[in-house]
């Protein structure tokens, strides 16, 4: 790994929290899709769609995360077994109401950003750039989409409180 000029004992550290990252979105993926799949109701037409935008989203960012360890000269885990281990994130039911879909993604995000700020700061003290400017873009991309589900959440929340 030389030609990255890294210090291989922090890569070693990053990479760990890149793998905890790669479970994380797995399961979230696994989870839009099902809602993807499942959503009914008045709001299916935005839900069915949004879900579908984020799961294609999050296909990339799979991609990417694989990649960028492979890139640090390390192996992304790669079996459903151990992304179930590793994972922050766990799996929903399908049959639940498009709203409380909408709520739990968000709860998720929660659980993303903390990974990826975890990560960033061991990638910090490492000097890892490249992993810092990865991680960069997907935390601004999550907070804004993190907030636009949560102003569609609580608009719909408060039409139905006044229906």
């Amino acid at each position: 790994m030389n030609y990255l000029n890294l210090n291989t004992e922090k890569t070693e550290a990053t990479v760990e929290n890149l793998n905890i990252l790669l479970a994380d979105y797995h399961l979230y993926y696994q989870k839009l899709r099902n809602f993807h799949w499942n959503v009914i109701g008045e709001n299916f037409f935005d839900l069915h769609a949004k879900f579908e935008e984020m799961y294609t989203d999050t296909l990339v960012k799979i991609d990417e995360v694989a990649e960028r360890i492979l890139t640090l000269r390390y192996q992304p885990i790669s079996n459903l077994t151990d992304y179930l281990k590793l994972s922050n994130i766990e799996e929903a039911p399908s049959e639940i109401k498009d709203i409380e879909m909408v709520k739990i993604l968000l709860d998720d995000h929660s659980l993303l950003l903390k990974q990826m700020r975890s990560t960033v700061k061991t990638a910090d003290e490492g000097g890892d750039e490249g992993t810092i400017d990865l991680l960069g873009g997907y935390i601004r991309e999550l907070e804004k989409t993190s907030w636009m589900l949560d102003s569609w959440r609580m608009t719909k929340t408060s039409n139905h409180k006044k229906s």
